[in-house]
């Protein structure tokens, strides 16, 4: 129970990865906020982590908007007192686009980024401020080794990310906030399997060190680990789970 007492807010909860998250922080103490596009979703896993005990909030959030981050913020603290942890983890990423740099419609590609990069920013304006009056906290991004891979746009905004991770963690220091991200490798979600070729996906297992998939609890073991007190002195850190896919010098 390595987040009794804690509070956590958890983007993109509603499937797949973001799931798993917010279900991994309840059942070690945390109340959740599950911040969701998808109501039924959002709701949906809210409701299933109460019926195991937990505590949950779903707050409608659109991570691309301001305004919308602003009231999950304030949603937050009127449902728990305040937050402690924050969980980046929306992006547009299952049955997404892949298409040329050169010839994305261009109102998808600023969708897509605003979601996919700036989301992380507007939801850490949302909730840095509650974090540094209850004594600090910890940020996880979710990034991606197609970060390294010249991936399109995917691969742009996951890099982008790590700007943006390596910035907030200068930023926020002072304040005894932690910010990190992970970098998972080829995971076996439905979103992954929607957007890329089952023989592609095999080409690239067979190409890794460790020729499996990542699991989403593979994700959510180094989640838990780089919110925990256990990673006190680690900010400004992008984490590969990704099987060897990436190996950086």
């Amino acid at each position: 129970m390595r987040f009794e007492g804690k509070v956590a807010v958890v983007t993109g909860a509603g499937r797949g990865i973001g799931e798993a998250y917010a279900k991994g922080l309840a059942r070690e103490g945390a109340a959740v906020v599950v911040a969701e596009l998808d109501a039924d979703q959002g709701e949906r896993v809210a409701g299933e982590i109460r019926s195991a005990g937990g505590r949950a909030e779903f707050v409608p959030t659109d991570v691309s908007d301001e305004s919308s981050t602003r009231a999950m913020g304030e949603a937050a603290r009127e449902a728990f007192g305040g937050v402690d942890y924050l969980v980046n983890n929306a992006a547009i990423y299952g049955g997404m686009k892949i298409e040329s740099l050169l010839k994305v419609d261009w109102n998808y590609y600023n969708r897509f980024m605003a979601v996919n990069m700036n989301g992380a920013v507007l939801c850490t304006r949302a909730v840095y401020k509650s974090m540094h009056e209850r004594g600090g906290g910890a940020i996880v991004n979710q990034s991606s080794t197609a970060a390294w891979m010249g991936a399109g746009f995917y691969g742009i905004a996951k890099l982008a990310l790590h700007g943006i991770t390596h910035t907030l963690a200068s930023e926020l220091g002072w304040r005894n906030i932690r910010v990190n991200a992970i970098a998972p490798g080829p995971t076996d979600t439905e979103a992954t399997r929607s957007t890329v070729d089952e023989g592609i996906l095999q080409s690239i297992v067979s190409g890794m060190p460790l020729k499996r998939l990542g699991t989403v609890d593979d994700m959510v073991h180094a989640c838990l680990f780089l919110l925990s007190d256990e990673a006190s002195w680690i900010t400004g850190h992008i984490l590969n789970v990704d099987g060897g896919q990436v190996m950086r010098v």
